[in-house]
């Protein structure tokens, strides 16, 4: 990775931005200041709410920092899908005494005000999901300064990464906790995903731009484990989930290591979009037939994984995570990253003298 970019964070941490509520500015913060790379998720948030916290962050942290954006996404989704979902999710409403969101919400998250705001208003890293943002946006941020990072999950959206002229591509195996950020969301490739090491590894020999890999990332060995397949940084969110500062739900974190919930599965359920999460009652019942339909499955749903974690009731709840899931430590952020670097520090001496690798 280019000496520019890694300078921002001394230890190659990256804290994913997990939207929803989780990557808060008091959760960046603690990274940054541990020596980390925090960010903040602008998913799901207006760009004055994005501004905001940009704002909150700043003032918490003189470090450098990056902010997520979803890229919009094209309108494939079949209208009688979504309806026959809805008709199928009446019960889910009556037992949580909620109505359905409406599904045409909004298909673009505001994704060229927020990008007019991070143009006026620069930080220094910028990452895209859900696609490979144009040459014309990487242009306009890099002349402000700002490094861009691309979500990839094959080689193929690896180069798409490259040609966009990104700094990096963030090398996402199927194991991540969250959505699956693809680029185009294709139901014939749905349990196709690829494995974080080889993908690295096939992302390695196919781009010359530097690999941030993503995916089931719990410990520094494990860290040490991409850095030596490839890659420069390791990006996590299931970890830091669990976090003091870490905005989620109180029943989500629990969940992590909770015995009722003992695997995780990519599903539709939710969003309409595949995601990585815990296997509860929501997931297990409506799962198998929820249609490719994104954002309009994330919006039809809203209110009821609301009413559910008011209701205090985790089998309603989206509860994302990552395969490493039930490795979760209940640490302060900051901590958490001195804890990672230390692990990645005696994992790498372990392999330079020979030794096993915890």
């Amino acid at each position: 990775m280019s000496s520019a970019l890694t300078d921002l964070f001394p230890h190659p941490i990256v804290q994913a931005p997990m939207a929803g509520g989780v990557s808060v500015p008091k959760l960046a913060a603690a990274v940054c200041e541990a020596g980390g790379l925090g960010f903040l998720a602008a998913g799901y948030k207006t760009a004055d709410g994005m501004y905001e916290e940009i704002k909150q962050l700043r003032s918490l942290t003189g470090r450098p920092f990056g902010v997520n954006l979803f890229m919009p996404q094209p309108e494939y989704a079949d209208p009688a899908a979504i309806d026959v979902y809805a008709h199928q999710l009446a019960g889910e409403a009556s037992w949580y005494e909620a109505e359905l969101g409406d599904p045409d919400s909004g298909r673009d998250d505001g994704y060229e005000t927020k990008l007019a705001v991070l143009r006026d208003n620069p930080v220094p890293v910028v990452s895209f999901h859900f696609g490979a943002p144009s040459r014309e946006v990487v242009d306009a941020l890099h002349r402000v300064g700002t490094f861009v990072l691309v979500t990839a999950t094959t080689p193929d959206e690896a180069r798409a990464v490259e040609r966009a002229g990104a700094d990096a591509v963030i090398a996402q195996g199927v194991e991540a906790g969250g959505h699956q950020g693809t680029h185009r969301d294709l139901p014939e490739t749905d349990g196709c995903g690829i494995g974080l090491l080889s993908l690295v590894a096939q992302i390695r020999e196919t781009v010359s731009i530097p690999i941030i890999a993503a995916g089931g990332i719990m410990r520094g060995g494990q860290i040490a484990a991409v850095l030596a397949a490839g890659a420069s940084a390791a990006q996590l969110g299931t970890a830091f989930l669990a976090t003091a500062e870490s905005g989620a739900n109180a029943l989500h974190k629990q969940a992590l290591t909770h015995s009722l919930f003992v695997r995780t599965e990519l599903t539709r359920a939710f969003s309409g979009r595949p995601a990585r999460g815990l296997v509860n009652r929501f997931l297990r019942e409506h799962g198998p037939y929820a249609p490719a339909a994104y954002p309009e499955i994330h919006h039809l749903t809203a209110p009821l994984r609301k009413a559910a974690a008011k209701a205090g009731d985790a089998q309603g709840m989206a509860l994302w995570a990552g395969q490493g899931h039930r490795m979760a430590r209940e640490l302060p952020a900051g901590q958490l990253v001195e804890v990672l670097a230390g692990e990645l520090a005696a994992a790498r001496t372990a392999l330079s003298g020979g030794g096993g690798v915890r």
